[in-house]
């Protein structure tokens, strides 16, 4: 199921008809999650997401209403088989983000935090930045299913490193995506492992991208938890989605 978790039904007519159309181009179930918070009721509500739904005009769609006291964003997932998950942004302050981003650390599905600037999704051009460190290998089996499903044209942007990590990870990523004759191009970046995904800001401007495939820290530093970690702030300068995938530890490896 692609799952959207709203947070401001004014405000969710974007986030919502572009999780919809993944939903149909992955051929998955369709499902909004509310977390209410204190002073709503759980029919105003459901009477307010009804409304959008018909509105918008989506079929299908199944509605979960949670206090968020009872069930984490976590469990909820896990329980519904959800396989794809948009969190809408309240606002784009470090707080906020940090605190989701706090609360989606153990998630082992894929996650985008939507900000309500955002245009609707465009997942036509898909950019990958590749770095040394093995986990992201986890993020092309996702660029995969973009390519399959959704036609979409993968663009990798390789770090600039001295050694040889990220280039075998690019490597064994080509041969997932050749295997099923995915389009995709290779670039190399200006940054090394440490930079690439912001250079891949700039990167998605150049190619037209319409999403950015980055991995979450697989631990959080002193530095993380005062200025928070590398995504927090991928997250607030990018214009486009940005989609997290956390590191595993059953990774899926792609080659031996």
């Amino acid at each position: 199921m692609i799952t959207v978790n709203i947070a401001n039904i004014e405000k969710s007519d974007c986030i919502l008809k572009s999780a919809y159309l993944l939903s149909c181009q992955l051929k998955k179930e369709f499902g909004i999650v509310w977390f209410l918070n204190i002073g709503e009721t759980k029919e105003q509500v459901e009477r307010e997401i009804a409304d959008k739904i018909i509105q918008l005009e989506l079929t299908q769609v199944r509605t979960y209403i949670i206090d968020y006291k009872s069930e984490s964003i976590e469990s909820f997932c896990e329980k519904n088989e959800s396989s794809f998950l948009f969190i809408q942004l309240e606002d784009e302050k470090s707080k906020t983000i940090k605190g989701l981003l706090n609360n989606c650390r153990n998630l082992r599905i894929p996650y985008v935090y939507w900000k309500s600037s955002f245009s609707q999704l465009d997942i036509n051009q898909v950019v990958l930045p590749i770095g040394f460190l093995e986990e992201e290998l986890e993020k092309a089996q996702f660029a995969s299913a973009f390519g399959r499903f959704s036609q979409s044209k993968i663009h990798m942007l390789l770090a600039n490193d001295y050694g040889s990590k990220a280039k075998r990870n690019a490597e064994k990523m080509q041969t997932l995506f050749d295997k099923f004759n995915l389009p995709y191009t290779l670039s190399t970046a200006k940054s090394d492992s440490f930079k690439v995904e912001m250079e891949a800001i700039e990167f998605a401007t150049k190619v037209n991208g319409g999403i950015i495939i980055i991995s979450a820290s697989r631990d959080y530093g002193l530095d993380d938890i005062f200025f928070g970690p590398k995504e927090l702030h991928v997250i607030r300068k990018s214009e486009i989605p940005i989609l997290l995938v956390n590191p595993r530890g059953d990774l899926y490896a792609l080659c031996d």
